[in-house]
């Protein structure tokens, strides 16, 4: 157990109501102390057993227009990736005819890249939400 008392006073020199006042101010410290620490917690908790009744009374989401955003979002990717596999076939092309083959290298790797897009599009993006893109 531990004493309140300094060890040059002796426990019989302190008088009961300035022991009293002394237990009362170190109870009302740690209770608030306790209360300081733990309150925000009960208040969370508090909240999560008012919104997790909310949360069952929800009905069903409607996800119906996914299919569509995400076929709008292939189209997209079909189109980007004719445009730039088109744009980097121009630049290369063009180097190509004025003599400077090795200009022509990022050109070529362009339409590469545009040709991926083009092909692994539906599949990249049917991966995020796992539907089968047609």
């Amino acid at each position: 157990m531990f004493c309140l008392c300094r060890v040059d006073d002796p426990p019989a020199a302190k008088s009961d109501s300035s022991l009293a006042k002394r237990w009362g101010g170190i109870i009302y410290r740690k209770v608030f102390h306790i209360a300081h620490l733990i309150g925000p917690t009960l208040v969370a908790l508090t909240f999560v057993g008012v919104c997790n009744g909310v949360a069952h009374a929800q009905g069903t989401m409607d996800f119906s227009g996914a299919q569509t955003l995400m076929g709008t979002f292939k189209t997209f990717a079909i189109y980007a990736g004719a445009v730039i596999c088109f744009g980097g076939l121009i630049f290369a092309g063009i180097r190509m005819l004025s003599g400077r083959f090795q200009d022509a290298i990022p050109g070529l790797f362009g339409a590469l890249f545009g040709a991926g897009i083009l092909g692994w599009g539906a599949g990249w993006i049917g991966s995020l939400t796992g539907q089968t893109m047609q």
